[in-house]
């Protein structure tokens, strides 16, 4: 994946709370076998009406909110199905950066599996970012990956981001690169395991000779 340190452009700010996946990415554009096209359905009832005309009043049609890389969600953001469709969707569109006091669970780790920044924030620092970002007035953030912030105007906040996450995205590794590079850790806890629980020494490979 590609390595992330920062990212700075326009906040889009979608205040709603409980945006969950079926709204980031509705049922009808998830009939592909592949990842083709999903920018164009994500959010799409928040953009579009029934006939696929854009709707005027909507932020992601008003000049300079075009290709926002950083969106300023309610809280409880992807919360819903598991379908990793929603965030290879937002990239598609152009999104680096979700920020939000919370986040749906199986959403967050599909973020980082994916190259997708989420960044969680307290309730109060969220509260404070929307009062500084504007759905008339385009506003410009700093998300700054190595030092864990977020840069509004004249105020920084902290987000919170596990190491090995922030490894993973730093380094542009992907799931299994990101574990590979612990390996040692891997084979210290095995170890440690199997001494402790001798008799699952090698069970997985005794389990499926059996059941060949």
């Amino acid at each position: 994946m590609e390595k992330f340190v920062t990212v700075t452009g326009t906040v889009l700010p979608l205040p709603a709370d409980n945006i969950d996946t079926d709204q980031i990415m509705p049922k009808q554009f998830l009939r592909g076998i592949d990842k083709a096209g999903l920018g164009a359905g994500c959010l799409y009832n928040m953009r579009f009406d029934s006939a696929g005309n854009p709707l005027a009043e909507s932020i992601f049609h008003r000049p300079g909110f075009e290709n926002a890389p950083v969106i300023l969600a309610g809280p409880n953001f992807g919360c819903g199905s598991s379908r990793e469709h929603a965030v290879w969707g937002l990239q598609q569109m152009g999104v680096k950066v979700v920020i939000a006091a919370n986040f749906g669970e199986i959403f967050y780790s599909n973020c980082f599996n994916n190259g997708l920044l989420a960044c969680r924030v307290t309730p109060e620092d969220a509260a404070r970012l929307f009062s500084l970002v504007s759905d008339e007035t385009p506003v410009t953030a700093e998300v700054d990956l190595e030092h864990r912030t977020v840069h509004v105007a004249d105020i920084e906040v902290p987000f919170i981001i596990s190491d090995r996450h922030r490894r993973m995205l730093l380094e542009g590794l992907d799931m299994v690169e990101g574990t590979l590079a612990e390996i040692d850790k891997v084979e210290t806890f095995r170890a440690q395991h199997e001494k402790r629980f001798p008799w699952m020494a090698g069970l997985a490979g005794r389990t499926a000779r059996a059941l060949r």
